[in-house]
């Protein structure tokens, strides 16, 4: 065995050791190894159920295969129960080298159980595997504290923070996201939990007109949900979570019910996390929006005090990671609460 060889499964396997309490045969999503912290950052490897997912962030198109089925070698041995594994290349030029590319068994992971929620997978619907892993502990906060409350989750994804609130007793959740398909993921999710279909509605197309829309017929929520992508733009307008994130906030607070929550989930890698505190500081100057709660990303995400070997590019403190969650509670002028609006 080549050192390299020698010393990449050697990094591979502290980071194993580390999450092994964590597994749960055939149920469990989590990280094994964040490449970017743990030492080698062309690696990110990630399990759902019994699905090995090899994340290559490698940029040369002469890359060699083989040190994929190498690594995959390596997870057989140490978790005998893998059925299948997926191999993507983030940097490839082909589409479905991006997707992914089944290198050992046939059968990918359809779905994972995460605090007794399912959550529907589709492992090759996109670049990443359909289901985030650092928001897992916003999705626990969901189940336990939306009984009873409406839901916007805007760029909802694959919906799994609005399944997570209905599964937790939510009156009704809209889903927004460009991509219908993607949230097609979330009417499997909830008959996997025999939750109604009534109770979800979605809303395909962008995000400011589906605000617009909500606006202009005086909609309110007692939750609102704010997980954009970094970057993006369309006609409507533009998304930019390092230089633009009071903006998004500034949107969909008027669609907030008095007393009620507003979730941001802001993964802006070179957005400090204490240049993100001042920016909402400021906007809270008012009193009539303050900070509840920071939200944690799960330290397999991340890593362990005796694994991790890199810092992040930028300081996250308050926060643990890049990904920055916080939970904020809204005042209205008005005090006007969606039964009252119901009423009116």
């Amino acid at each position: 065995m080549n050192s390299e060889k020698s010393q990449l499964q050697h990094l591979l396997f502290r980071a194993y050791r580390n999450r092994l309490r964590l597994l749960d045969e055939g149920k469990t999503a989590l990280r094994l190894f964040n490449g970017f912290l743990e030492g080698d950052s062309r690696w990110v490897i990630e399990l759902f159920g019994k699905t090995l997912v090899i994340n290559d962030y490698i940029k040369d198109e002469t890359y060699d295969p083989q040190e994929a089925r190498e690594i995959s070698d390596f997870y057989r041995e140490w978790i005998p129960w893998l059925d299948s594994v997926l191999y993507k290349r983030r940097y490839a030029g082909q589409l479905e080298d991006k997707l992914g590319i089944i290198i050992h068994g046939n059968q990918l992971t359809t779905e994972i159980m995460e605090t007794g929620i399912h959550y529907a997978l589709n492992l090759t619907i996109n670049q990443d595997s359909s289901f985030y892993l650092d928001t897992r502990y916003l999705r626990s906060w969901l189940l336990e504290n939306m009984g009873g409350k409406t839901v916007l989750n805007t760029f909802a994804y694959t919906g799994s923070l609005g399944i997570a609130a209905l599964a937790g007793g939510a009156e009704h959740v809209i889903q927004v996201d460009l991509n219908r398909r993607f949230l097609d993921l979330s009417k499997i999710s909830c008959s996997l939990n025999n939750i109604p279909l009534e109770k979800m509605k979605f809303m395909v197309g962008d995000f400011y007109r589906a605000i617009g829309n909500l606006k202009k017929n005086q909609r309110l929520f007692d939750c609102v949900i704010l997980d954009p992508p970094y970057f993006s733009s369309t006609g409507a307008g533009r998304v930019d979570l390092v230089n633009q994130s009071a903006r998004l906030i500034n949107k969909v607070k008027p669609l907030i019910a008095h007393q009620g929550w507003l979730v941001l989930v802001n993964n802006a890698l070179f957005l400090s996390g204490q240049v993100f505190i001042e920016i909402l500081e400021e906007l809270c100057a008012d009193r009539y929006m303050g900070i509840e709660t920071i939200i944690p990303v799960p330290q397999d995400v991340i890593g362990y005090r005796d694994t991790i070997v890199s810092k992040q590019p930028t300081p996250e403190e308050p926060f643990n990671h890049s990904t920055k969650i916080v939970v904020l509670r809204i005042k209205r002028k008005d005090q006007k609460t969606v039964q009252e609006r119901k009423r009116s």
